[in-house]
């Protein structure tokens, strides 16, 4: 990246997202290769010329200089936006070099290989959408959202035993911290031994 351009530079492109560990592999990967570097942030925005960051990598390539990705799929979010970049690049003569991944190697124009890396990335990305989606869903069954805290947390399970011991009833003690009596004999289950399956104080 540093002193004059040979010939045939490579000008890097980094999709910066919140996940700063896939950005830094990015980075990496371009650092000692590439004249130049620009960073992207992932929008909904499909047209080339809708993208100042990529626009900015175009306007410094000149005839022979790559477009250059870790990956394929770091040319947009999906395929429809990844088959649009690329064939945008194409038309404007911006050649594509891939470093990793199937479509390793450099590409001019669209490719069986170009197709197939785009579609598998989309599908590794549902995949893990539908992972994540199946983990939230158990972990609400569970009686957790996400990484939520659970219903009851120090503060609350210090106010049903501090009442309990005050003699108030599980409803009343439900209803004055605004849990479910149903928590309140798990909390009680869990601390005293097993006091939910005493009737409630009067």
């Amino acid at each position: 990246m540093n002193g004059g351009r040979s010939s045939m530079a490579l000008i890097g492109l980094v999709r910066v997202s919140t996940d700063k560990q896939n950005t830094q592999r990015q980075h990496d990967a371009l650092d000692p290769i590439c004249w130049k570097i620009f960073e992207e942030k992932i929008s909904g925005k499909l047209a080339t010329d809708d993208r100042p960051a990529l626009l900015n990598a175009l306007s410094h390539i000149r005839d022979g200089d790559l477009l250059t990705v870790q990956e394929v799929d770091r040319l947009g979010r999906n395929l429809l936006e990844g088959l649009i970049v690329l064939n945008d690049l194409f038309q404007r003569g911006v050649g594509v070099k891939v470093l990793e991944g199937i479509a390793a190697g450099e590409h001019t124009e669209r490719s069986l290989i170009l197709d197939l890396a785009l579609a598998l990335a989309e599908d590794r990305r549902r995949d893990i959408t539908r992972k994540t989606k199946n983990g939230l869903e158990a972990a609400r069954k569970r009686g957790r959202v996400g990484g939520r805290r659970p219903v009851v947390d120090d503060d609350k399970r210090a106010a049903i035993l501090a009442r309990r011991e005050r003699g108030e009833s599980i409803r009343t003690i439900a209803a004055g911290v605004k849990v479910s009596v149903g928590v309140v004999h798990k909390t009680l289950a869990v601390t005293e031994g097993n006091p939910a399956d005493q009737p409630p104080t009067p």
